[in-house]
């Protein structure tokens, strides 16, 4: 069956942590109801030992008169420390409480500023503590005494505050820098022209004209062809 406060929680809300009062808060603040039960005990152990008589049946009468009561008022407050529901979750820190009349108060985690946490040796030992809840000008908004789990809900809180405080006012980090845009290629160059003749030395015509010479003699070559050429080997003096 779900808890009362996990009806009141929003949409996106999760619980990070429950807890209640250290079970010894139990016992000091029912140490009046423990005083009138042993009393009653008392009484109806003295009342076991008297004899039949008017003091015995007022100290049985009293004494189970005083049974009923303080046994009423230790079911009392143990059912009000068992209803109790101390709830961080990733927005707020929640304390529900009441038996059938439910009281619930809640401190948004944005506000709270700080949290005093105060242990004796004892409280050290048993692991309970006082805690106090702030606000940005250092008053407390709300106080859980003989706290259960005091330094785990302490850490709690504060983790789960600085959570929120990331999520939500966190600065975005700036966009990239676009990459700038390829630089354009240069154009092609432009196709060589066509190499002109070798120009050839001298010695090299020479020799290139008695190689002509000699094919048209052996008639290889046609006398236009050798003049063709021939002029050709002159123009690259």
């Amino acid at each position: 069956m779900a808890r009362y406060a996990d009806r009141l929680l929003a949409d996106g809300e999760r619980v990070a942590l429950r807890a209640r009062q250290h079970f010894l808060a139990t016992i000091l603040e029912g140490r009046v109801a423990w005083a009138i039960f042993i009393a009653a005990l008392v009484l109806v152990i003295l009342d076991l030992q008297l004899e039949t008589g008017l003091v015995r049946d007022v100290f049985g009468w009293l004494g189970l008169i005083l049974l009923v009561i303080g046994l009423a008022w230790l079911t009392q407050i143990y059912l009000s420390w068992y209803a109790q529901d101390y709830v961080i979750t990733n927005r707020r820190v929640m304390k529900v409480e009441g038996i059938l009349k439910k009281r619930s108060a809640d401190s948004s985690l944005e506000k709270i500023n700080d949290a005093v946490l105060e242990q004796s040796v004892f409280g050290r030992m048993l692991g309970y503590g006082d805690l106090d809840i702030l606000t940005a000008n250092e008053q407390s908004v709300d106080r859980y005494r003989m706290l259960s789990q005091a330094q785990q809900f302490k850490r709690t809180m504060l983790d789960e505050k600085h959570k929120l405080e990331q999520d939500v006012f966190q600065i975005p980090a700036p966009p990239l820098r676009a990459t700038p845009p390829p630089a354009p290629e240069p154009p092609p160059a432009p196709a060589p022209a066509p190499a002109g003749p070798r120009p050839m030395s001298s010695e090299e015509i020479t020799a290139a004209l008695g190689d002509l010479a000699d094919l048209r003699d052996r008639g290889a070559i046609s006398p236009e062809e050798y003049e063709a050429k021939k002029q050709d080997l002159l123009g690259r003096l």
